[in-house]
């Protein structure tokens, strides 16, 4: 396994980020003073009748935009599997609004960043259109703040050439991406906004409003505990407003317990259900594509032993660690995970008891085994360190098909066979 995979395994499983939809980000902003793009978020196409006829009654446009709300980018671009929609249209009528909400609620949608399985829309939101009185003044930038761990400070990427195709202009023509760093003992300074906005090409009203806009995104950004925040595209209107006409946040999971009314917003039906579940047990679970399941103590030895499975002509099925408080239940939580997977053949528990004792897990494991009923592919154990004789003995005596290993070398002779 390449260490890149190694990483973003460890960095997911131990830097979780909680994403958001749009509509939820861009109520967050607002309370930063942002200028955001107004909506409704709709689950029906009642309601987005009501959102569609109070937007034209406050702008007097009869038009308005209709985005599909999934965790994923691309949805302009993206079809609905059931009727080829794209995931974000214009309507022009409330009869376009009945059609468009009625096509893409309940839909699948398929970008390029879902894969083909795609993502179920189960909310649309109704906005206001930015677009409709033609002025050529009108320009479109892309903005995104988000941590650079290599310098370990906050780093702002912009560029004059926002819109869909900002991936394009990132590879094809990576000098139009600026980057602006920010100090985490300083914090945005003046001239640093100023900067931007002089490099967006901006000037007069449009200068001071962009200046402002990324003062309030940036404290956003921090007062928010956010991991990612992207605006994308940020807007100048023709009356020289500066807009967020969508927005991607991330949220930092570890710092929830100082935002308690920020975990409500969590969509676990935009989650992988089995992460999920393993969440409930506070276990760090990612599911990837082999036939060994692993559960394993820490993410370091989570790694090594993925790294194993691998020389030994396996591929991890999984990234589980059940941490340091590691008990039957838990232990038999992450047993019922791993053997959802269909292309499991074989179960590696690879334990080091430091804070956990090594006979607990032991007894997780024979309790699983027993209440789970009949488990009909191999598992292997190996357990060292804190009373790991006496775990192995549990295991050994148990009568169960769980075969031991004290040597990561047998561990892996044993898990060579399993897979053959």
């Amino acid at each position: 396994m390449a260490i890149g995979n190694k990483l973003i395994i460890y960095l997911r499983c131990k830097f979780l980020r909680m994403n958001l939809h749009e509509y939820q980000a861009k109520e967050l902003l607002k309370k930063y003073n942002v200028p955001v793009q107004e909506g409704y978020a709709c689950s029906t196409v009642q309601e987005a009748e009501d959102a569609y006829r109070q937007i034209k009654t406050q702008t007097g446009n009869k038009f308005a935009i209709v985005k599909a709300q999934i965790h994923a980018g691309g949805r302009g671009k993206g079809t609905v599997k059931e009727n080829g929609i794209n995931g974000v249209k214009v309507a022009k009528s409330l009869e376009d609004i009945q059609d468009f909400s009625s096509k893409l609620l309940g839909g699948t949608l398929v970008t390029v960043q879902t894969g083909p399985a795609g993502k179920v829309i189960n909310k649309i939101f109704v906005a206001q259109d930015m677009y409709y009185d033609g002025h050529s003044e009108r320009k479109e930038f892309y903005l995104s703040i988000l941590l650079d761990r290599s310098r370990g400070q906050n780093v702002i990427m912009y560029s004059t050439e926002g819109g869909m195709n900002i991936e394009d202009v990132a590879h094809n023509t990576p000098e139009k991406i600026f980057k602006e760093w920010v100090h985490p003992s300083g914090g945005l300074q003046g001239f640093q906004a100023r900067k931007i906005a002089f490099n967006l090409g901006l000037s007069g009203e449009a200068f001071k409003n962009c200046v402002k806009f990324v003062t309030n995104l940036y404290n956003a950004y921090v007062g928010l505990d956010c991991s990612m925040l992207e605006i994308n595209p940020l807007f100048k209107a023709s009356d020289d407003k500066i807009i967020a006409v969508d927005c991607k946040m991330g949220l930092d999971e570890n710092s929830l317990m100082r935002h308690a009314d920020l975990a409500s917003l969590r969509d676990i039906t935009e989650e992988d259900p089995t992460e999920v579940e393993a969440g409930k047990y506070n276990l760090n679970f990612v599911k990837l594509d082999g036939n060994v399941g692993c559960m394993v103590n820490g993410a370091g030895l989570a790694m090594a032993t993925m790294d194993m499975i691998k020389l030994s002509g396996g591929e991890p099925a999984n990234f589980l660690d059940v941490g340091g408080t590691a008990n039957a239940q838990t232990v038999e939580a992450g047993f019922k995970i791993i053997l959802k997977d269909p292309a499991v053949k074989a179960i590696l528990i690879n334990i080091f008891g430091g804070i956990v004792r090594c006979d607990r897990v032991a007894q997780g494991v024979i309790d699983a085994y027993k209440n789970l009923g009949n488990i009909k592919i191999p598992i292997i154990v190996r357990l060292q360190g804190t009373n790991a004789i006496e775990a192995k003995k549990l295991i050994d005596e148990s009568g169960l098909k769980v075969q031991s290993a004290i040597l990561l070398s047998e561990a892996a002779e044993l898990v060579k066979k399993a897979v053959a």
